[in-house]
């Protein structure tokens, strides 16, 4: 028994910010921006919240499957930004799709979070609890960055996308990696709220992502080739034979040092983050939504999905792509 995905959807913010629209914010510019991180714009949210932008990708994921909300079984949402603690954006999501019988509830493994709720979505079908389960990155990155630090807030965009999966009895998903190091946590952090009850003085917290973007480029470029080529080896797949690498879109330059590392040419590594800059967890799966409606995506093309991000946190997924049973 495996799973296989058989709808994509995305949703983006309406408004659009370039990087010359950041050089009126902080001291940057289009070409500075572009050279160390490939991105030239990202959607930024004018009061779009995770839990409408999660819905609107589901929506169309499941319109894309030809499936309808109350078939629904399992309901994953991977955030990092929710606008609530409670309820959780997965059960707002629910609400809002009318997926009255699916069991909901939220994942946070920053941006390695779609891989994380996929890999979730898949043992709870191979183990037979459910038989599909639609699976939501979302996040509205843009509360958490400090507009003044032109280290961060020139790499994060808004966005949602999802995926329709259910149950089948050859192909899909052939293999998954997870792996997480919290010794190194303390490289990407963005505080939560303070213990101020009356019984403790108030801690001072900062609620802006702060990253050390030098041990995130060296974590990413050595440890995501490693892990691909784990789940390479599960699946019994040499990297030569995968078509498509579909990874969290960071930073180009980290895109291309993971290609290096595995002795493959960057055409193979589909990129989005020129449009749409670092979505954390949604960056997978809107990219996977963009490759699938342009009609890229082939009948048993055999891909690797890989993400990787705060925690520290990083997996990768095998997979055949099988719209077809």
């Amino acid at each position: 028994m495996s799973m296989r995905i058989i709808g994509t959807g995305s949703a983006l913010p309406e408004k659009y910010v370039t990087n010359n629209d950041l050089a009126e914010l902080v001291d940057t510019s289009d070409e500075w921006i572009r050279e160390r991180t490939g991105i030239a714009g990202r959607h930024v949210s004018t009061g779009e919240t995770v839990a409408e932008l999660a819905a609107l990708a589901c929506g169309r994921a499941l319109a894309d499957a030809g499936r309808r909300a109350e078939q629904v079984e399992l309901l994953i949402v991977a955030t990092c930004s929710p606008e609530t603690g409670i309820p959780s954006v997965a059960c707002q999501v629910q609400s809002s799709l009318g997926a009255v019988n699916a069991v909901a509830f939220d994942l946070n493994a920053a941006c390695a979070g779609f891989l994380f709720a996929l890999h979730t979505a898949w043992a709870y079908v191979q183990s037979g609890i459910c038989r599909n389960a639609l699976i939501v990155g979302a996040e509205v990155l843009s509360k958490l960055v400090d507009w003044t630090d032109r280290g961060t807030c020139i790499l994060f965009g808004d966005g949602a996308g999802a995926v329709f999966a259910e149950q089948c009895d050859r192909g899909g998903i052939l293999s998954f990696v997870q792996h997480s190091d919290g010794r190194k946590g303390e490289v990407l952090r963005c505080d939560s709220r303070a213990l101020t009850n009356p019984y403790v003085r108030g801690v001072m917290q900062s609620p802006w992502v702060k990253m050390d973007g030098r041990e995130v480029f060296s974590f990413a470029v050595r440890q995501v080739p490693t892990g691909i080529t784990e789940a390479l080896r599960q699946a019994h797949l040499k990297a030569e034979e995968v078509e498509m690498f579909v990874l969290h879109q960071a930073n180009f330059r980290i895109i291309e040092g993971i290609a290096r590392r595995l002795g493959l040419d960057a055409d193979r590594f589909p990129m989005n983050l020129d449009r749409v800059g670092n979505m954390s967890s949604a960056s997978i799966p809107v990219l996977l939504d963009e490759l699938n409606r342009a009609g890229r995506l082939k009948e048993g093309m055999k891909m690797v999905l890989s993400g990787f991000g705060a925690g520290l946190t990083w997996g990768a997924c095998v997979l055949n792509w099988q719209r077809e049973c």
